[in-house]
């Protein structure tokens, strides 16, 4: 049953889950394409769309509320200016890369739209760091599941032997505190 939940909710819900947050979203959704429960192309492209529309999003509210956003958000305002002083820089590489630094998904496009950054390069240039990070993300993430599965399956084979290895360390430590409260 929770299955077909997530057959058929578990896309829209990536994609909103993409939109807020990002990484935790796509690696539970790559995960549950391991599983079979999801499609590994459907989630990276709805990882894209959600990462995009964010992005999208934050770079017009930047271009028109921007300065009010930042006053709001004092924590923001020390980011917002690391983002800029990089963003006069390296203002194309910046636009591609940004969303594979951690804390600065949310805070870059605000700032880049912010900068008057062309909105028509934004599009193009976010467009393809979107589909890089999705892309990229999902198959590594589902790669690893896989590698992942395989070393559980072998650890499977030995559970049996795990077990009485963690119940022998259990009573050796319980073993051990008993004699030195006897002695103490």
């Amino acid at each position: 049953m929770l299955q077909d939940l997530i057959r058929q909710f578990g896309y829209p819900a990536l994609v909103l889950g993409t939109f807020l947050e990002g990484e935790v979203s796509l690696l539970l959704a790559a995960y549950m394409a391991v599983r079979n429960v999801l499609e590994i192309e459907w989630v990276a492209l709805c990882a894209f769309l959600g990462t995009f529309a964010s992005d999208q999003l934050w770079y017009y509210l930047g271009r028109r509320h921007g300065r009010a956003l930042l006053a709001r958000k004092p924590r923001w305002q020390p980011l917002g200016d690391r983002a800029s002083a990089l963003i006069q820089r390296y203002p194309d590489l910046w636009v591609l890369c940004f969303r594979f630094l951690y804390g600065l998904r949310t805070v870059m496009p605000l700032t880049i739209g912010l900068s008057g950054y062309s909105w028509r390069r934004y599009l193009l240039l976010d467009a393809i760091g979107a589909g890089v990070w999705a892309g990229g993300i999902s198959l590594l993430a589902y790669s690893l599941g896989n590698a992942m599965g395989g070393l559980l399956e072998e650890l499977r084979n030995y559970q049996v032997i795990l077990l009485a290895a963690v119940v022998l360390l259990l009573a050796l430590a319980w073993l051990h505190r008993w004699r030195q409260r006897r002695r103490g």
